[in-house]
């Protein structure tokens, strides 16, 4: 079982994280607007029992982690039309200072280096960590996530429905929701766990539902701009998952990730969407396990120059 820690302070804020076994550090980051739940208890115990210590944490602004109460953005929708017409957002917060956010809780747990795995919005903080500060990521593994070019933040008009529909109310309307939503944007290839889902959903809603999070990270993806000239000059080991069946960050911003970064292996999850179905882990934890395996240490790149 995952074991519960203390939250650890980072970057003027406070994570909370858990963890579980023993080995080389291997550190989950999720995507925008979810708690670290999302990341399945059985995930990450099979992780684990590969020979790697686990952790997984809440974003800024989300689950028990540091809310910035109070700060406003622009509404979603306008956000989205402005960033697509090409005029600059602001945010509160970037992808730049949720990666140092990141490398804090590292500080904090006293770990040197990991081994980071970010899906989603998760994906591009992993690259941010792996841009920003190169010393301390052994390897980097992007999953379902792109460059942060506007070309990849258009996706089909059920998944951005989806995605941007009302906040949940209570707790068995985030059940519907949830349920819904991986209906829409999860994998065709796989069978969904739908009380495995629901389940999820209530215990984050009981954990801490705070919508206002979820358009201050939105505010943060979009501001952020495009990574591609930054991840050319990444040169820690780099491994890019990406379902075929995705329609919320289509295949074709994880195939850019990829050619982006020098030496990054490609695997094209064949059924998998916008999700981790349990009927793939074998298929992602496998891919995982031989990309951290065959990563050896080395003398710590010098930082790029951004």
């Amino acid at each position: 079982m995952m074991r519960p820690m203390p939250r650890a302070g980072t970057n003027g804020i406070e994570l909370e994280y858990e963890e579980i076994g023993s080995g080389p550090v291997v550190l989950l980051v999720m995507g925008i607007g979810a708690q670290l739940v999302y990341w399945p208890d059985a995930f990450c115990e099979r992780l684990a029992a590969r020979g790697y210590r686990v952790i997984r944490f809440d974003n800024r602004d989300v689950g028990l982690s540091t809310k910035l109460h109070g700060v406003r953005v622009e509404p979603i929708f306008r956000m989205l039309a402005r960033h697509l017409a090409g005029f600059p957002i602001q945010a509160p917060y970037t992808l730049d200072d949720m990666a140092d956010d990141a490398v804090g809780l590292l500080d904090a747990l006293r770990i040197s280096r990991a081994h980071v795995v970010g899906v989603s919005m998760g994906g591009m903080i992993a690259q941010t960590m792996a841009i920003r500060h190169p010393s301390r990521v052994m390897s980097l593994v992007s999953i379902a996530s792109h460059t942060g070019d506007r070309r990849f933040m258009i996706t089909g008009p059920r998944a951005a429905w989806a995605l941007l529909s009302k906040p949940p109310k209570n707790r068995d309307e985030a059940m519907d929701r949830a349920e819904k939503f991986y209906r829409t944007v999860g994998s065709r290839g796989f069978p969904i766990d739908v009380p495995g889902l629901r389940a999820r959903a209530a215990r984050a809603y009981d954990r801490c539902a705070y919508p206002p999070g979820f358009a201050r990270q939105m505010a943060a993806v979009l501001a952020s701009g495009s990574r591609t000239q930054a991840l050319r000059k990444i040169r820690v080991p780099a491994l890019v998952l990406h379902g075929t069946d995705d329609t919320m960050l289509r295949p074709a911003g994880g195939q850019a990730t990829a050619r982006a970064i020098p030496g990054a292996r490609l695997v094209m999850v064949k059924g998998m969407g916008h999700d981790l179905p349990e009927g793939a882990w074998p298929i992602v934890i496998d891919a995982i396990h031989a990309h951290v395996r065959d990563t050896r240490p080395s003398r710590p790149p010098r930082r790029n120059a951004l």
